[in-house]
């Protein structure tokens, strides 16, 4: 039987206290999602997503392994934060263009 390592204890780098429990760095909140998107989407090395983020290499990889390990959850958060950012993006719209009827 083949036995796989403990998983990683990534608490020294990523918390989950704030943003509605989005996992983010620890004293940055960054988000994970933020960090793991730009990476990817940009072709980021390690090193150049620390420096654009103010980050050391290690928060970075941690936030790398934490997200591959969770990203099911993190999609599914980051989906739901962008539908409420949509939202209230709608009702603003509808007020500006309440507020110029009106005039």
């Amino acid at each position: 039987m083949i036995q796989l390592p403990p998983a990683l204890n990534l608490s020294k780098f990523i918390e989950t206290r704030f943003f509605d429990d989005r996992p983010h760095i620890r004293g940055r909140r960054i988000p994970i999602a933020t960090i793991a998107y730009n990476y990817r989407t940009n072709g980021w090395s390690v090193s150049e997503t620390a420096e654009n983020f103010g980050l050391d290499n290690n928060e970075v990889l941690a936030a790398l392994l934490f997200y591959n390990e969770h990203s099911a959850v993190i999609d599914a958060q980051e989906q739901r934060e962008q539908a409420l950012f949509d939202e209230a993006y709608r009702q603003q719209e509808d007020i500006i263009g309440l507020v110029f009827w009106l005039k």
